[in-house]
């Protein structure tokens, strides 16, 4: 589908109601809440089993409910998105109480070899040295914060000028890998270019996303999961998927990561080719929804299909949507990207969201985490809560200041 999509007249599309989104908030704080309550300063897992997070669990000489993978920033942004909408000390408490966490990891080398480093220390440190209470809190993060964005840095690979995804950096498997995901990790770097006035971090930002915009997003406005690239002669090789269905599908949460990512990094370097590859993903993604407008894990899959959904991905993506709006100059486009995103958050809201907060501890449910793994396939996901949460947010509050 053609980005061209969101040229006419925005779509005949109902606004999400005010009193549903002020009801799935109130709904989301509870449970937000009685999280805090539960567990303390520890850690959820990845996913929900059965519809309720346990710890996490322990790994890298790391204690169950320690701060180590991919996904533990997603609790404290939650903790961080209840208190901006609430003004309630008791969430910004528990929120802040995570920022020395984050600091022993950064300070420790525990855990670092990814570049999730982005998603981690933009709500882990970076949002807690915005607005945690106390002063020395906020140092303190600000500092773990750029020196994760270093750690983030000597991932930098040239010729390639792209940041490799994952692992040790010595290891064949890894070498020369990026994902579609990065694009969300690139904010920690363009706030470390803001905070020290070095270019290197603006320049890797630039240099990465030109790579993904140039070979992750294929010609039909589909993106791959993964691409790697020779790192010694910096020529692009191959795409592949890791989660999605197959090498040549749409992994639905890839694609969702394309709209939100494209967006900020547009907004970020005023590249107006990024904001285009961030209308067509959208194009292509919400062309590709069934009837109820809940994405199945890959896009491949339509109406009849068995296949299980992906709530994340519509979280994302309608965040990716509202964040368009924001950037766009044309208002009937802006309107189209608003009423779309209005459109994933209804049909979160009347499909996903448990009916009562007490059934479950996740936000939303029916979430995929990695189904060729058979990891956390429909099941509430940390990262699902975390964006369905900021999306309900976006909606209530259209001035809120972005975490990424």
């Amino acid at each position: 589908m053609n980005h061209l999509f969101f040229s006419s007249s925005p779509p005949a599309t109902t606004p999400v109601a005010v009193p549903d989104v002020q009801a799935a908030l109130a709904a989301a704080l509870q449970t937000v809440r009685r999280n805090i309550d539960d567990w303390g300063d520890s850690y959820p897992g990845d996913t929900t089993h059965d519809g309720r997070y346990a710890r996490r669990s322990a790994g890298d000489g790391i204690a169950a409910g320690g701060n180590h993978g991919w996904t533990t920033s997603f609790w404290p942004g939650m903790q961080w998105l209840s208190w901006e909408i609430s003004g309630d000390e008791a969430f910004r408490s528990a929120a802040q109480s995570h920022a020395a966490d984050f600091s022993e990891r950064v300070r420790g080398g525990i855990d670092l070899d990814t570049h999730d480093l982005g998603f981690l220390y933009s709500l882990g440190s970076l949002t807690a040295s915005r607005m945690a209470s106390d002063p020395a809190i906020r140092d303190d993060a600000r500092d773990a914060a750029l020196l994760a964005a270093d750690h983030l840095m000597a991932r930098f690979l040239e010729p390639a000028g792209i940041i490799q995804a994952w692992g040790d950096l010595s290891d064949p498997a890894q070498a020369g890998r990026t994902i579609i995901d990065s694009l969300m990790n690139m904010p920690l770097l363009t706030w470390a270019a803001e905070q020290t006035g070095e270019p290197r971090y603006s320049d890797a930002v630039r240099r990465h996303i030109a790579q993904l915009q140039a070979h992750i997003l294929r010609p039909d406005d589909t993106t791959f999961h993964t691409f790697y690239w020779d790192v010694e002669t910096g020529l692009p090789l191959r795409g592949a998927t890791e989660q999605g269905a197959f090498h040549d599908s749409c992994w639905a949460r890839g694609q969702a990561w394309g709209i939100y990512g494209f967006a900020i990094n547009s907004r970020a370097t005023g590249d107006p080719l990024l904001r285009d590859a961030a209308w067509r993903c959208a194009g292509y993604f919400l062309s590709h929804l069934p009837d109820d407008d809940v994405p199945y894990w890959d896009l491949v899959y339509q109406d009849g299909s068995t296949e299980p959904r992906d709530s994340s991905a519509a979280a994302i993506a309608a965040c990716g949507l509202l964040e368009l709006a924001r950037l766009e100059d044309d208002p009937e486009r802006a309107g189209a990207a608003t009423a779309a995103a209005h459109r994933l958050v209804s049909a979160l809201i009347a499909h996903c969201a448990p009916k009562n907060s007490t059934d479950s501890d996740a936000l939303i449910l029916r979430g995929v985490y990695d189904l060729p793994k058979n990891v956390g396939v429909n099941e509430g996901t940390l990262w699902g809560d975390y964006f369905y949460l900021e999306a309900l947010v976006r909606i209530a509050h259209p001035e809120w200041v972005t975490y990424w």
